[in-house]
């Protein structure tokens, strides 16, 4: 909790002081240091500044001052048992404070560093790796302890820069600012090390505690790679620790290390300056000036880093400081500044900035004597991979025949362990039936949980083995060459090639793959994207596929309808995003760019745990909201307004179907069939459930059932969908929006069909 936090009477323990460079000292050398007992004495007649009393001695403290010191409340009768202020000053630093510290680490690195191998191997979590840019599209938390310390892991997007050009900068930009974790550990591709330490030069100017950790270094040093480590500490005054996050290899001294950057111990941690030239440190210094006037801004973020950014153009840095009350004086600086770099360097002063961090990054790798080695480049083998695979004539025929492969295991290969998990609820159904008394509660188990969840559950093991082979193209780097490939593609339809991305995730589940748009830069892209990822066939509606295509389809046929369905969905969306980027959603889109990594042979334990936890994902569905879908749908279709119903059609639900029935009756759809839709707004996976506890198949022809399965394909989203959208647009309009306007194209879609087909 915060100093500020503690009323009048109450005591607390200082566990650490938040803030930067003059602020955070000052207080420090008031006294204000971790372990130290301080007790809440006096509030001033306005409720500020406060009186504290720690060490002998009283202080003043205004309360955002206090907002910045983090204690834990201690009971009064206990304070007794503590050290006296002058024991505990002259031992805090020697032994270990009676309360469990816990250290907040943020990771922070370039797409592809390895930051999330890092976050898996050190907490245990099961964050995805992916080898293309924003695979961790939200903050990922986890726990990890050592050496006597508790630490609260937070695995932040991949970014290449702390600009705001992109979401996901702005995002991990925007954590560090206003989280304040105790250490930042900056994960570096050694293979490029120029370009990762640009970031590096970023969280200098940021002035947070940092730890940089230089992974792949077994591949570093196998391509024969040097650079002299100490050196590269010392000019950055950032320690610098070799690691390998498969193996392991430099975990523990890494995590040490934060320790001793934590308690401000490490030898090679220091407070730099990253050198920019005369003209823009004179600007830089200047704007400080201004802004070291505003006495909320020091607390928060340091004065350096923020004229930086504004020489810089950054509009999110802007915005806030046009709400301060000397604003005006901040940006005449700015624009001073900015018109004096252009003046004497012939660069505006965004571009100099730049061109004085590499400056910087390439004198620092110049003095620790960094050389490439000779021996082979990991990049040799991806060079000619990518001949093959990324061809102009041969790119579209393999990605094709891949996608093509995917789903035919995922429907043929599924299909035997599909049957064996099928006799087995089906004998676990009669065994209950046979045992059981006739009667309600037979009635729910057998017709409601087994009827409903059961005809879920036998999809499982096709889940499994479409997000295998969704992990095995994340893992190798496949991935990011499908982008590529479908760059050009993508643009005749108004869209970024980062948009495939998400698209082919969607086929996963659509909820990852609306935050995962993140990772497109322009707005514009963005949300067409979102707006026609519910096209995209995810694994919750496969269920349905498989239950419909199977019961009304030959064999030789069921894979080229199921293949028509994800085919229909695509061109669908195709013709959809063609529409919005020419008709709703106009603005200007961004260049491709986007990193190719290296092929790397994914690990078999990684396939399998990432593909597992999808597995479990979907199984505890089946224990929650279809389970609890299953019993409502089987309580409304057994009992009725006289009590028991007795028959379906006289049930509640079956009130329900025949009220709406009218809707859907250009599609040819019973009344069973229109209660599964409405009930699968929640989850997609209730609508086979619902199916499974009301029947009604078998009144249908092939036509009606292609014409549902259409329907299930373009229609409402479920509920997470929409809320994603929600949460990654900021407006329900939008999520509305896709809600509303995929029905209708459902509705419009399936009764043309059936109505034009009827007529043959």
């Amino acid at each position: 909790m915060k100093l500020s936090e503690l009323k009048t009477g109450e005591h607390g323990v200082i566990v650490k002081v938040q803030g930067h460079g003059g602020f955070r000292k000052r207080i420090i050398e008031m006294g204000f240091i971790k372990g130290v007992e301080v007790e809440v004495l006096q509030n001033a007649p306005l409720q500020d500044p406060v009186i504290y009393k720690l060490m002998g001695y009283e202080i003043s403290l205004r309360r955002q001052e206090a907002e910045m010191i983090e204690v834990t409340a201690i009971a009064k009768e206990d304070t007794a048992d503590q050290q006296s202020p002058s024991d505990t000053q002259e031992t805090s630093g020697e032994q270990q404070s009676p309360l469990r510290d816990v250290i907040k680490v943020a990771l922070v690195g370039n797409p592809n560093c390895g930051k999330t191998s890092l976050f898996n191997f050190a907490s245990g979590a099961h964050g995805h790796v992916g080898n293309y840019s924003g695979v961790t599209v939200d903050a990922s938390m986890a726990h990890a302890s050592f050496e006597g310390y508790e630490f609260d892991l937070t695995d932040l997007p991949g970014t290449y820069s702390l600009s705001c050009y992109s979401p996901e900068e702005l995002y991990v930009r925007e954590h560090l600012m206003k989280q304040h974790p105790d250490v930042v550990i900056n994960v570096i591709d050694s293979s490029n090390l120029e370009r990762n330490l640009y970031l590096t030069t970023q969280l200098v100017d940021m002035n947070v505690r940092m730890v940089c950790a230089l992974n792949m270094y077994d591949e570093f040093e196998r391509r024969g790679d040097f650079v002299h480590i100490k050196t590269l500490s010392t000019l950055f005054g950032v320690p610098f620790i070799p690691t390998s996050f498969k193996s392991g290899r430099g975990v523990q001294e890494l995590f040490h290390e934060v320790i001793s950057v934590y308690e401000d111990k490490s030898l090679l941690a220091r407070h730099i300056h990253i050198p920019h030239g005369h003209e823009l440190e004179a600007g830089i210094e200047h704007i400080q000036e201004h802004l070291k006037e505003d006495e909320e801004v020091r607390p928060l973020y340091s004065t350096r880093y923020l004229a930086i950014k504004l020489l810089e153009n950054d509009t999110s840095v802007e915005r806030y400081v046009r709400q301060l009350p000397n604003a005006d004086e901040i940006i005449e600086a700015k624009e001073m500044a900015a018109a004096r770099v252009k003046e004497e360097i012939k660069e505006d002063s965004e571009t100099a900035i730049m061109d004085a961090k590499y400056g910087f990054v390439h004198g620092a790798l110049t003095e620790a004597e960094f050389r490439k080695g000779t021996k082979e480049d990991t990049y040799r083998m991806t060079h000619f991979i990518d001949d093959v695979l990324s061809n102009k004539y041969f790119g579209f025929p393999i990605f094709f025949l891949i996608l093509f492969v995917m789903f035919q295991v995922t429907f043929s290969l599924g299909q035997y362990p599909m049957d064996w998990i099928d006799a087995g609820v089906e004998w676990l159904g009669e065994l209950i039936g046979s045992t059981m008394p006739e009667g309600p509660l037979r009635s729910m188990l057998v017709d409601g949980v087994i009827g409903g969840v059961g005809s879920v559950i036998v999809f499982l093991p096709q889940i499994l083995i479409l997000y295998f082979f969704i992990s095995l193209m994340e893992d190798s780097g496949y991935m990011a060459r499908a982008a590529f490939i479908m760059d050009k593609l993508m643009h005749k339809m108004g869209l970024h090639g980062k948009s495939f991305i998400p698209l082919i995730m969607g086929f996963g589940c659509n909820v990852p793959a609306v935050m995962a748009t993140r990772t497109i830069e322009s707005r514009r892209s963005r949300l067409i994207t979102m707006m026609i990822l519910p096209f995209m066939s995810c694994s919750a509606r496969l269920p349905i596929y498989i239950m419909i295509v199977g019961t009304f389809f030959s064999y030789q046929y069921r894979s080229w309808v199921m293949l028509s369905l994800y085919a229909i969905g695509i061109l669908v969306a195709v013709i959809v995003s063609k529409i919005f980027s020419t008709f709703v959603i106009k603005g200007e889109d961004t260049p491709f760019v986007m990193e190719l990594p290296p092929y790397r042979m994914p690990t078999a334990k990684a396939i399998g745990r990432h593909t597992w936890e999808k597995g479990k994902e979907y199984l505890k569905k089946m224990g929650g909201v279809i389970l609890v879908a299953s019993i409502i749908v089987w309580a409304l279709g057994y009992f009725g307004p006289m009590g028991v119903a007795p028959s379906m059609d006289q049930s509640f639900i079956g009130m329900m179907g025949k009220t709406i029935a009218p809707l859907f009756s250009l599609q040819g759809f019973n009344w069973q069939l229109d209660v599964s839709l409405i009930a699968g707004v929640g989850a997609k996976e209730i609508v086979a459930s619902t199916i499974g506890v009301l029947g009604g198949l078998e009144q249908l022809t092939p036509l009606v059932a292609y014409c549902y399965l259409l329907f299930v394909l373009l229609y409402f989203p479920c509920i997470a969908t929409i809320v994603a959208i929600k949460h990654e647009t900021g407006s329900w309009r939008w999520a509305t929006f896709a809600a509303v306007y995929t029905t209708i194209v459902a509705w419009v879609v399936s009764a043309v069909v059936y109505q034009i087909c009827s007529l043959f």
